[in-house]
């Protein structure tokens, strides 16, 4: 049997950044369409995103994998497939890509350096965690407490918030975040 670390189990994001060649914008579309397609046959692809340059003097594209644990982001970036996919963008590009590896709670809301130029609005960020931890609570905490009668107050609290927070971690907020992607990131 298997054992995987705690942050194998994580979900992960690599988020690749790469330079279009002028002129070789509309091909290098249709590139991120068959890429992205030949991604989602891959177990353990939770989404894709593309962020596109912001003005067409700047040829910098952000392509966003998310995968459900480190080990299926491993099987997308070592397959055949891909490589045939890599080698196709070859005469599209200019210089090699830059290329980041993100797990956990790192990845959801904000993603390093400047390939999102803004972070999404806290507003946005808290609304979601709220939203989440609300209906947490108020559908576990019912269940737990009748469960956990006889412990003292503080006990049962210590327990259920450990639940949620785990359930956040590696359940919840990452259906979050890609359910809402578009509100959380509208350029992308």
């Amino acid at each position: 049997m298997e054992t995987r670390t705690e942050e194998e189990n994580q979900p992960v994001t690599v988020v690749i950044s790469q330079l279009v060649k002028p002129g070789k914008e509309r091909a290098f579309e249709q590139w991120l369409t068959g890429i992205c397609s030949a991604a989602k046959s891959f177990s353990g692809h939770l989404g894709t995103n593309i962020i596109r340059p912001p003005q067409r003097t700047h040829s910098e594209y952000v392509i966003i994998f998310k995968f459900d644990h480190y080990r299926s982001l491993q099987t997308w970036m070592n397959s055949k497939e891909r490589q045939q996919w890599i080698i196709k963008a070859l005469p599209l590009i200019q210089g090699a890509p830059n290329v980041q590896e993100l797990s956990g709670l790192e990845a959801w809301f904000s993603l390093p350096g400047r390939l999102l130029n803004l972070p999404p609005p806290r507003y946005k960020t808290a609304i979601l965690v709220w939203a989440s931890i609300s209906v947490l609570t108020n559908t576990l905490a019912p269940l737990f407490s009748y469960a956990l009668r006889g412990f003292p107050t503080l006990v049962t609290s210590v327990i259920i918030s450990a639940i949620v927070t785990t359930l956040m971690t590696y359940v919840v907020m990452p259906q979050v975040t890609q359910v809402f992607s578009k509100w959380l990131y509208p350029e992308g």
